[in-house]
C-alpha cells in the first residue's frame, strides 16, 4: 500500500473498480434472461451446468435436505448463528413504520398506508463459500416488515447441495422456499419465474457482476435493493491508534474480492508507516493473501493529510461502505460525517462486528453512493400509499384554486372534474 500525503484543501482521487459492466458482459446477461423467460426450467438446469458445472435433477432443496443440515452443523455454530438472528431481529424491529392518519375540521382526512410487499427474493452467494450472514441481513428486516412469501436462491456446490450452514441459517428464519441457483439466470428466475420458480416483486442480495448486472437488467419489472460494488472500508484514525487493530481491519475487507477498497485516512504520517508495516506482516500469513494483496496493490491507499478536519473532509469525500473512526474521542467526530454506509466507533467496533453479529444491517451502499443510498432495512420491504379524503366543505373552499392550476398547466379535463362537482354544490 502507498503512503499518499495530501495538501491542505487537496481533494482526493479514489480508483474504484466500480460495476459498470463490459458490453460483452451485459450482452451476455441479457442473452441469459430471455432465455430463461422463453425455456424456464430447461434454461435454468443449462446455465447451472454450463457456468457452476453442477446438473440439478431438483431446482429446489427438499425438506429432507434441511432437516440433515442440522446433522452436520457444530453447536457452538448453531448457537452464534441463533443469537445473531436475535440481535438482527431486535435492531430491526425498532425501524418499523406506521400508517398513519390526520383530520381537519372541514373533514378532510390525510394519510399514508404502509403495506408489506407480497414476495420477495433473496440471493445467498455461495457455490465455494458459505454466507448465511446475507441470509439472516435480508430476511430479517422482510419479516420484520410483514413480508409472507421469501424464497431464497444460493448456487448449489460441486455435490448439488448447498452446505449445512445455509440450510439451517434458512430453516431457523423459517424459509422453506429455497432454489439451488446462482447467476444471472437465479436474478431472472425471480423476476419472471418459471415452472418452477414463482415470481417475486422485489429481489434483494449480493452477487458477483453478473449477478448486479442481472439486477440492473430487471429493475422495473420487478424492484432491486441496491447495485452493490465490491467491499471497501476507510478507517479515519490519529496518532493514538492501534497499528496492528488498523491493518487487521483493512485486511478485513481486502480479502473479500481483489477488486475491494481499503483505505486509512490519517493526520499523522508515523500512523501510516506503521499501518504499512503491520499491513504488510499479517498479509504474509493469511489464507486470501493473494486476493487480498491485489487488492490493496490495486484499490488500497494510505492517506496522510494537513489535519484531522481535512481527514473528515476526505471521508466524506469518499463516501465508503464501512467507515471505522478510531480517535481518541470517536463519538465527538461523528456529527461531522455526512456520508458513510456504517459507522464503527472505537478501537473495539471492528467491522466484523457489523458484518456479522451486532445487529444493523451489512447490505451498505458501495462505490461512494453513501452520499444518497442507505443501509438494507425495513423500508425495503414496505410500500406506502397516500390517502386523500376530500369532504363536500372542503373541495367547495378549494376547488378554485385546483382548476386554477390545471388550467395554468392546459389540463381541461382536470380542470372539468372539478367544476362539475362546483356546479352541483
Amino acid at each position: 500500500m502507498k503512503i499518499i500525503e495530501l495538501k491542505e484543501g487537496e481533494a482526493v482521487s479514489l480508483k474504484r473498480s466500480g460495476l459498470h459492466g463490459s458490453e460483452a458482459e451485459i450482452a451476455t446477461v441479457n442473452t441469459i434472461i430471455d432465455t430463461v423467460k422463453k425455456e424456464g426450467d430447461q434454461a435454468l438446469v443449462h446455465y447451472t451446468q454450463q457456468f457452476d458445472g453442477v446438473e440439478l435433477t431438483d431446482l429446489r432443496v427438499t425438506k429432507a435436505e434441511l432437516d440433515n443440515a442440522y446433522r452436520h452443523i457444530d453447536q457452538p455454530v448453531l448457537a452464534a448463528i441463533r443469537q445473531a438472528i436475535a440481535n438482527v431481529r431486535a435492531f430491526h424491529e425498532q425501524q418499523k413504520g406506521k400508517s398513519w392518519f390526520q383530520t381537519a375540521p372541514d373533514g378532510t382526512i390525510l394519510g399514508q398506508r404502509v403495506t408489506p410487499l407480497d414476495a420477495v427474493g433473496v440471493y445467498v452467494p455461495g457455490g465455494k463459500a458459505a454466507y448465511p450472514s446475507s441470509i439472516i441481513m435480508n430476511v430479517v428486516p422482510a419479516q420484520v416488515a410483514g413480508v409472507k412469501e421469501i424464497s431464497m436462491v444460493s448456487p448449489a456446490g460441486k455435490s448439488g447441495s448447498l452446505p449445512p450452514a445455509v440450510l439451517a441459517t434458512a430453516a431457523e428464519l423459517g424459509v422453506h422456499t429455497i432454489y439451488k441457483l446462482g447467476g444471472a439466470q437465479a436474478v431472472a428466475a425471480l423476476a419472471y419465474g418459471t415452472e418452477t420458480v414463482r415470481p417475486v416483486d422485489k429481489i434483494t442480495g449480493p452477487g458477483n457482476k453478473y449477478v448486479a448486472l442481472a439486477k440492473r437488467a430487471v429493475f422495473g419489472d420487478v424492484a432491486i435493493d441496491m447495485i452493490a460494488g465490491p467491499s471497501e472500508i476507510c478507517v479515519l484514525a490519529d496518532e493514538k491508534a492501534n497499528p496492528a487493530y488498523v491493518a487487521a481491519d483493512l485486511l478485513s475487507q481486502a480479502e473479500h474480492d481483489e477488486d475491494a477498497s481499503a483505505v486509512l485516512v490519517t493526520p499523522s504520517r508515523e500512523l501510516a508507516e506503521a499501518v504499512q508495516q503491520e499491513t504488510a506482516r499479517q498479509l504474509a500469513t493469511l489464507p486470501r493473501k493473494e486476493i487480498a494483496g491485489r487488492a490493496l496493490d490495486q484499490f488500497g491507499a494510505l492517506y496522510v493529510t494537513a489535519s484531522l478536519a481535512q481527514a473528515i473532509e476526505v471521508v466524506n469525500q469518499l463516501a465508503p461502505e464501512h467507515l471505522e473512526i478510531a480517535t481518541e474521542e470517536p463519538l465527538a467526530l461523528l456529527g461531522r460525517v455526512k456520508h458513510a454506509g456504517a459507522i464503527f466507533l472505537g478501537s473495539y467496533s471492528a467491522e466484523p462486528v457489523g458484518d456479522y453479529f451486532a445487529g444493523p444491517n451489512h447490505v451498505l451502499p458501495t462505490n461512494g453512493t453513501a452520499r444518497f443510498a442507505s443501509p438494507l432495512s425495513v423500508d425495503d420491504f414496505v410500500k406506502k400509499s397516500s390517502i386523500i379524503s376530500y369532504s363536500k366543505t372542503a373541495l367547495a373552499e378549494n376547488g378554485k384554486a385546483i382548476t386554477e392550476l390545471a388550467r395554468l398547466e392546459g389540463l381541461e379535463a382536470h380542470a372539468r372534474a372539478i367544476d362539475i362537482r362546483l356546479e352541483d354544490m
